[in-house]
C-alpha cells in the first residue's frame, strides 16, 4: 500500500528530447529513436503508478516536421497504444533545422515563424486526433548571448516582434506559444531580460513562459549576466534560506507568465554537447552534487503569492537534456525520474472529478500581468503600480457607523480608510533582487 496522495493532477510526462538533444553530430553520441524512448517511459513504474503522457521535438529522426495527416496518425495510435497522451512540443526554429534566428533579416524571421507555423499544425492535427488534451508549442530566440549582447535593445525588440508575428499564427490554430527561459537564448538568458522580453512582446494570452528548474537555477546564478544574478559568485550552497529568498524573487516575477512547467536538478554548472550550446547541466533526481530540493523548489513554481495553486498548466513533464546514453538506457533512470514527479504532485499537486481531464484548458490572461510588482528587476521607467485588495463579503455585511453628533449641521466626513493593498512580498535581503544593469557576458 502507497502513502501517495490521491491527487490527480497535474498529469505526469515525460520529454522524448533527450534522445536528440546534443545527439546525433559529430563527435556526439547517436541519437536514441522515438520507439525505444517511449518503451523506456511506458516500463517506468512506482508503487503502481506510471507515466501519463509524452512531450515531442519535432524533428528527426523523432517526428518530421512536415509529416503528412496519415504520418500523423500513425504516430498518434502509437502513441495511444502505450497509454500514452501527448502535451508540449518543441518547434524545430533554429538555423540548423529549417529555421532563423527571431533577431535576424527579414528572410530568417520569416523561417523562424514558418516553423512556428508548422509545429501548430502538428499540435492541432495531435488535438484533432484525440491525443493530445492540453500543452503548448515551445520556443525560443534561436539567437545566442553574444550575437544578441552587439546590439541589446534593438535585438529584444525585434526578438518581440517575431514573437508577435508568430503569436498570429498560433492563434489561428487556437494555441499558445511557451519561451523557454534558458541562459543559451539571446534575449532570454537572464530572468531580467526574460521578464522584459514577455513585457515588449504583449500577449499574454498567447505567449507565456516555459519554466524549467535546471535553467532558472543558472538565472539566479547570473551565467551568462552576472550583473542579473541573484545569489553571489561564491555563496555557501549550504544556506538554504537565502537560495529560497532568490527563488521566491524570480518566480514572483515569472511565475504570472508560465504557462510549461519543467520538473529538472542541476548541479550548479553548465554543460553543452553535439551542436548545443552551454546551459543548464540536467542531473539525475538523486544526484548528490544536486543544489535543488526537487519536491520544495517546484513549489514556488506551482503556487501563487497567495499560496493557492496556480493550475496554470495540466502537465509537468522531466526534461533530462544531454544525459549519456549508458544512463539512459538504464530502467531505473526512468523509475527514479517517475518518483521525483510523483513527490511534486503528492505535495502540489490536486484531484479532479472522473471526466474533468477531458475539458481543455482555455488560454486566461494571466491577472494583472501588466501591472504586478516585479522584485527582480528595478523599473525606472515606469513604477509598478499595485493593485487593490477588494473588499471581502464579510466586511460588506458590517452595519455602518453612525456619524458623531456635532454642532454643525453637516457632518464632518470620516477620515478614508486605506484600503489593503495586494503585491508581492519582497525577498527579506536586497542582495536577492537582480540589478537593473544591462546583462553581460562573463
Amino acid at each position: 500500500m502507497s502513502n501517495h496522495s490521491n491527487n490527480n493532477y497535474p498529469r505526469l510526462h515525460n520529454a522524448m528530447w533527450p534522445g536528440l538533444v546534443g545527439k546525433g553530430s559529430p563527435g556526439a553520441e547517436p541519437f536514441i529513436d522515438l520507439d525505444t524512448m517511449l518503451d523506456l517511459t511506458a516500463k517506468a513504474e512506482v508503487d503502481g503508478i506510471r507515466f501519463e503522457g509524452v512531450d515531442l521535438f519535432l524533428f528527426d529522426p523523432h517526428v518530421n516536421i512536415d509529416s503528412s495527416d496519415e504520418d500523423l496518425r500513425r504516430l498518434a495510435d502509437k502513441i495511444a497504444a502505450r497509454g500514452f497522451v501527448v502535451g508540449s512540443v518543441v518547434a524545430p526554429i533554429w538555423p540548423p533545422t529549417g529555421g532563423g534566428s527571431a533577431m535576424g533579416g527579414a528572410e530568417e524571421r520569416k523561417k523562424f515563424v514558418e516553423q512556428v507555423r508548422k509545429g501548430c499544425r502538428v499540435a492541432a492535427k495531435l488535438k484533432a486526433l484525440g491525443v493530445r488534451p492540453y500543452g503548448v508549442v515551445r520556443i525560443d530566440s534561436a539567437c545566442g548571448p553574444a550575437d544578441w549582447l552587439r546590439d541589446p535593445e534593438a535585438n529584444t525588440r525585434r526578438i518581440a516582434q517575431t514573437f508577435r508575428e508568430a503569436a498570429d499564427v498560433a492563434d489561428g490554430f487556437g494555441e499558445r506559444l511557451a519561451a523557454e527561459g534558458e541562459i543559451c537564448w539571446g534575449g532570454m538568458h537572464s530572468g531580467r531580460e526574460m521578464v522584459k522580453l514577455l513585457e515588449l512582446t504583449n500577449r499574454p494570452k498567447t505567449v507565456g513562459f516555459q519554466a524549467d528548474m535546471a535553467h532558472t537555477l543558472l538565472y539566479m546564478l547570473g551565467y551568462n549576466a552576472p550583473d542579473d544574478a541573484l545569489l553571489p559568485p561564491d555563496w555557501d550552497w549550504s544556506d538554504e534560506k537565502k537560495l529560497d529568498a532568490a527563488l521566491k524573487a524570480l518566480t514572483s516575477a515569472l511565475r504570472p507568465w508560465t504557462i510549461d512547467f519543467h520538473v529538472a536538478q542541476n548541479d550548479g554548472t553548465v554543460k553543452g554537447s553535439g551542436t548545443h550550446d552551454k546551459t543548464g547541466h540536467h542531473c539525475l533526481p538523486n544526484d548528490p552534487n544536486g543544489k535543488l530540493r526537487i519536491m520544495h523548489h517546484a513549489g514556488y513554481w506551482l503556487h501563487g503569492e497567495d499560496g493557492r495553486l496556480t493550475k496554470a498548466f495540466r502537465h509537468i513533464c522531466w526534461d533530462g537534456c544531454m544525459f549519456p546514453n549508458e544512463v539512459m538506457m538504464k530502467q531505473q533512470t526512468w523509475n527514479d525520474i517517475l518518483s521525483a514527479l510523483i513527490a511534486v504532485r503528492d505535495a502540489h499537486g490536486w484531484r479532479e472529478i472522473d471526466g474533468a481531464e477531458t475539458r481543455l484548458v482555455q488560454a486566461v490572461e494571466p491577472v494583472g500581468i501588466a501591472r504586478t510588482a516585479i522584485p527582480v528587476v528595478k523599473k525606472a521607467a515606469r513604477p509598478a503600480r499595485k493593485i487593490a485588495k477588494p473588499a471581502t463579503k464579510k466586511a460588506a455585511r458590517k452595519p455602518a457607523r453612525k456619524a458623531p453628533k456635532v454642532k454643525s449641521k453637516k457632518a464632518p466626513k470620516k477620515p478614508a480608510r486605506k484600503a489593503k493593498r495586494f503585491a508581492a512580498k519582497k525577498p527579506a535581503r536586497a542582495k536577492a533582487k537582480m540589478s537593473a544593469k544591462k546583462g553581460k557576458r562573463r
